[in-house]
């Protein structure tokens, strides 16, 4: 288990997260009370199981509903078995928020949270204001903020609404938008709580799949063509050199 020295500093955390997911594993044993040896037999059937107790379709107004009160822990598991099996794609999410974050940071849907974990372990970052509707999610993430040392760095919230007032510096959105029956308004939203020269993080993949393997996405025409045009009237994209579906923007001024 990592202690707050081990876990300090910019390059460190990711490092850390390229070896043991940020001590994932542990992690997971510790909150839901099993054996390392139940996590590794467990880790393999996550996204099986989470994609089990999908309805097989899912209706814009019943979104909210499912994230909230229907996923549970599948959601952990099948979280934390894509951020083992794909290090080197988050490792580079991660070098990206290096890159950009600073100040108030939202990592919005924040899941399992290795975003939040690693802006917190920065010295650029105030604060990490956490945002998921999965309680498991949220309850878990403070587990691991307490376990890294990062408590006072860290609030976790249920929804935007529950920051207050807070401005953001930085805003990250990973693996989020396409869950979401209205990306467009979510976008405005962020735009009125950014600072001026603030940053977002934001990646998006509206498609369900060529065989239905995406269920919990949104795909429709429409949805994605206002999308767009909201992102490119509101926000300006900002190179940053890594090959990854991650882009960075800031408000138009």
């Amino acid at each position: 288990m990592m202690d707050e020295k081990s876990i300090n500093g910019r390059g460190i955390a990711i490092q850390e997260f390229l070896e043991s997911g940020l001590g994932l594993r542990d992690h997971l044993a510790s909150y839901l009370q099993i054996t390392l040896e139940e996590v590794e037999d467990r880790l393999p059937k996550g996204s099986e199981d989470l994609m089990a107790i999908h309805p097989g379709s899912l209706l814009p107004d019943e979104a909210t509903c499912f994230y909230e009160e229907k996923v549970g822990t599948a959601h952990l598991w099948d979280l934390a078995a894509w951020h083992l099996g794909s290090v080197d794609y988050i490792a580079d999410t991660l070098r990206i928020q290096k890159m950009f974050a600073s100040g108030q940071v939202l990592d919005f849907g924040g899941g399992i949270g290795t975003h939040a974990l690693v802006a917190a372990a920065m010295n650029e970052v105030e604060h990490v204001w956490f945002v998921d509707l999965n309680p498991e999610n949220r309850n878990f993430v403070e587990c691991r903020a307490l376990a890294l040392g990062l408590s006072k760095k860290i609030t976790v919230c249920r929804d935007l609404e529950s920051t207050g007032e807070v401005i953001f510096d930085t805003v990250v959105c990973l693996d989020v938008l396409e869950h979401l029956p209205d990306p467009s308004g979510q976008l405005l939203q962020f735009l009125q709580r950014m600072s001026p020269n603030g940053r977002a993080l934001m990646n998006w993949y509206f498609f369900k799949g060529h065989d239905g393997e995406y269920p919990f996405h949104f795909d429709e025409p429409v949805l994605i063509e206002d999308f767009f045009h909201t992102l490119q009237a509101n926000f300006l994209e900002i190179f940053h050199p890594f090959l990854i579906t991650t882009r960075v923007y800031r408000p138009i001024k």
